[in-house]
């Protein structure tokens, strides 16, 4: 339930909630219900929303106005490391000296500049939110680390098969199978949910309709003959409404038990986007365009695929190369 209701004061519905022992009770300016119940989540998060314009009380607001969404739980962590460096700061007044004195304490501290680089990200989105809703008068440039570049790592056909069957769960070896088949993150994986497999057309449809969340490539793909098989075996027995399970209830991360499974047939490097990557190889390791490649792994753009896999390609420039000969 949330922490206000609607009520009434002389036939126009307000917002109310309780402080302590006050109430507060501000008007919606309708004598509608509809529109009153439209109007007044905006408002209570208005109202209530931390009226400074430190980065500490920007933050606030914007994990406020973004309440229910994935990022927030992320920008939880994110905020332990950023307080004691802009807690205090005046949102505006972040200047690109205290960007590079948190990169230089963070590395001291061996953080490595992917994550360096995604925690001044957390921070940039802060104070670009926080100037589209005039909080703050401008937003000032984040200075980040280079993102680096994406791992090469990748398991060949062989390791997927004994990867699967070193995992020591069934939910574990369902997880990879779907992985690998779709070329779905992990996140896709473990919200998938039995209402977007359809095995009559043979069809996974990795986002959820209902999610208005933006999600990264996240396409409808063909069930092929072994997923079909696992997963019809995984529905006879499925105790709730998602494809991953364990124990009656949703899995939230697989990293462990595929770190483990890695660690049974030498590959400790294995993790949950390596599958992902590695059905991309294949997939150009066969000879596949990289459009189609883009369309199945729900890449917006195709540049990056082929920057990333073109060169796994049986045919990668090799028409050049022949014109080369002498």
């Amino acid at each position: 339930m949330p922490d206000w209701r609607i009520t009434r004061l002389n036939g126009e519905y307000c917002v109310t909630w309780d402080e302590g022992d006050i109430r507060r009770r501000y008007r919606l300016g309708t004598n509608d219900p509809k529109e009153a119940a439209r109007r007044a989540p905006a408002r209570y998060a208005e109202l209530t929303r931390p009226k400074g314009s430190t980065v500490k009380d920007l933050w606030q607001s914007y994990c406020l106005d973004k309440a229910g969404r994935s990022v927030v739980t992320t920008m939880k962590y994110t905020w332990k490391a950023l307080e004691p460096h802009f807690g205090e700061v005046e949102g505006e007044a972040v200047t690109i000296a205290h960007c590079r004195a948190y990169t230089d304490a963070r590395r001291k501290a061996g953080r490595k500049d992917g994550s360096i680089h995604t925690e001044l990200g957390h921070l940039r989105s802060v104070l670009v939110w926080a100037q589209k809703n005039r909080l703050i008068a401008h937003a000032p440039h984040i200075e980040r680390p280079a993102k680096p570049d994406a791992k090469e790592g990748y398991l060949t056909r062989p390791e997927v098969t004994r990867l699967i069957e070193a995992a020591n769960s069934p939910h574990v070896k369902l997880a990879i199978q779907l992985m690998i088949a779709t070329g779905a993150r992990s996140g896709a994986a473990l919200q998938l949910t039995w209402d977007r497999v359809d095995f009559n057309r043979r069809m996974i449809q990795l986002r959820n309709p209902f999610d208005k969340e933006r999600r990264k490539g996240r396409a409808t793909v063909p069930i092929n003959d072994g997923l079909y098989a696992a997963l019809t075996e995984a529905n006879e027995g499925a105790l709730t409404p998602y494809v991953v399970e364990w124990a009656g209830d949703k899995v939230l991360s697989i990293k462990k038990g595929i770190k483990t499974a890695g660690g049974k047939i030498g590959r400790a490097d294995v993790s949950p986007h390596m599958l992902r990557h590695s059905a991309a190889v294949w997939l150009a390791e066969d000879g596949h365009s990289m459009e189609e490649i883009a369309q199945f792994l729900g890449h917006s753009n195709t540049a990056m695929t082929y920057r990333v896999y073109a060169r796994f390609s049986p045919n990668y420039l090799r028409r050049l190369a022949a014109s080369l000969e002498v």
